[in-house]
């Protein structure tokens, strides 16, 4: 398997402290032991979860105002396909990349898969884009595409799915992802049943021609671009339309997509009773959408999220929704800010597993919100940090990822083999 970090840097990063981590994965196994919790049996759970990177989040974002270029971006999917194999190799957690198409689209789909192959990456859930129009499109988006009011412009979005369907396939991807930026700006503008009757009507065409043994994934977002209405706005909005489509048409919940302070976890409880989660943008913020790095600005959310996915795979052990990253990079490292927030989600799933369920259902059961919350700060307020580098260690990843990537040089090779084009506008959100 082709590796772009020299494994004797690797090695001998490890090797410094390997001893240092032995004794405090001893130490915290000595601690869960006396909550007859076994520390190995947590290690392989932690060993076994993956999420996927988007293949934009190894680029530099941006905001409306303005966006400034990092050294050694990478220009085309095969370099994308480079950098999110130095987070895999790395942390051993990001197995799969997510494409968004037009953006990563391959003038030879085999030829883009073996290169996929020799990094050991796969393709998760493909995203189409009708959001924005496209060099050569005949009909804008500047009114809405799924949802449009012509049947002309509805029926290009439906094709474009369709189109990033049959690519995914000869991709080894599983699942179509669906967000679309219809609404309004102005009250009266849109028609708001119309609308939403016109977006199911569409994404029913588009299920209609999907294999077998893929899902579709609906995205929703509160707001933006447009700022009076969105046409998928809420979970409910897309619950409905996914329970109108069809058994395998789902929702996403990207953490970023609602109104400050929504119960989140509520909503996942909510749309995993009814069947119909599927999956999870992860990331952060503070005011909007703001695509912060997962788990750096309310990381005790992300743990409450991660709590209500146990009990779910505990009741229903087959249940494997689709996760992802889905974050802008405006002043970060890419790869590192990659590797952190992969590593903050594995965190938060590893302490999930470590409440006491039965202590938590006897509290919720007898009405004592104390001891309630007290059993789930319990398993939050531990440092599970040795497993997570213990699951790095023993699958040949990095024990400190950040460390061993800046000792490498990768970012300054990419500097120096990817010139920024002085031609390029630093100008808009990417």
């Amino acid at each position: 398997m082709t590796q772009l970090i020299n494994n004797d840097l690797l090695g001998t990063q490890n090797q410094s402290l390997e001893s240092g981590l032995k004794s405090d994965y001893t130490a915290l196994g000595e601690k869960l032991a006396r909550s007859d919790i076994n520390i190995e049996a947590i290690l392989q759970k932690a060993k076994a979860f993956s999420i996927a990177v988007p293949s934009w989040g190894v680029g530099t974002g941006g905001t409306r105002f303005a966006r400034f270029p990092g050294q050694g971006e990478p220009r085309n999917i095969y370099e994308k396909l480079d950098d999110c194999s130095v987070i895999q190799q790395l942390s051993q957690a990001t197995p799969a990349v997510s494409l968004h198409i037009p953006w990563d689209r391959p003038s030879d789909p085999n030829e883009l898969r073996q290169y996929a192959d020799q990094y050991g990456l796969m393709f998760d859930a493909m995203n189409s884009n009708t959001f924005q129009d496209q060099a050569n499109q005949e009909n804008s988006y500047k009114y809405g595409s799924l949802t449009h009011t012509s049947q002309a412009v509805r029926d290009q979005a439906i094709a474009h799915n369709i189109d990033v369907v049959e690519l995914g396939q000869k991709l080894g991807s599983k699942a179509l992802t669906i967000w679309v930026g219809d609404g309004s700006n102005f009250p009266g503008q849109q028609h708001f049943k119309n609308s939403f009757a016109q977006y199911i009507d569409s994404i029913k065409q588009i299920y209609a021609t999907l294999p077998n043994d893929w899902n579709m994934l609906l995205e929703h977002k509160i707001f933006e671009p447009a700022f009076y209405s969105t046409v998928i706005q809420d979970w409910g909005s897309s619950y409905l339309a996914a329970k109108e489509t069809g058994e395998r048409c789902l929702s996403l919940v990207d953490l970023g997509h609602h109104a400050p302070n929504v119960n989140i976890e509520m909503i996942v409880s909510r749309l995993a009773q009814f069947g119909k989660l599927g999956g999870f943008h992860f990331n952060d913020s503070k005011y909007g959408d703001d695509d912060l790095d997962s788990g750096s600005i309310n990381p005790y959310q992300l743990f409450l999220v991660f709590n209500e996915l146990t009990d779910i795979q505990l009741e229903n052990p087959s249940y494997s929704p689709f996760y992802m990253l889905d974050q802008s990079h405006n002043v970060t490292d890419p790869i590192e800010s990659l590797m952190y927030s992969a590593a903050e989600v594995q965190r938060a799933y590893v302490k999930s597993l470590l409440v006491d369920r039965k202590a938590l259902a006897h509290y919720q059961q007898t009405n004592d919100p104390m001891m309630a919350q007290a059993t789930l700060k319990q398993a939050y307020n531990l440092d599970v940090e040795p497993i997570l580098q213990m699951a790095r260690f023993q699958s040949n990843g990095a024990i400190d990822p950040i460390a061993c990537y800046r000792e490498s040089g990768y970012r300054q090779q990419c500097a120096q083999a990817r010139p920024v084009d002085p031609n390029k506008t630093g100008s808009g959100i990417i």
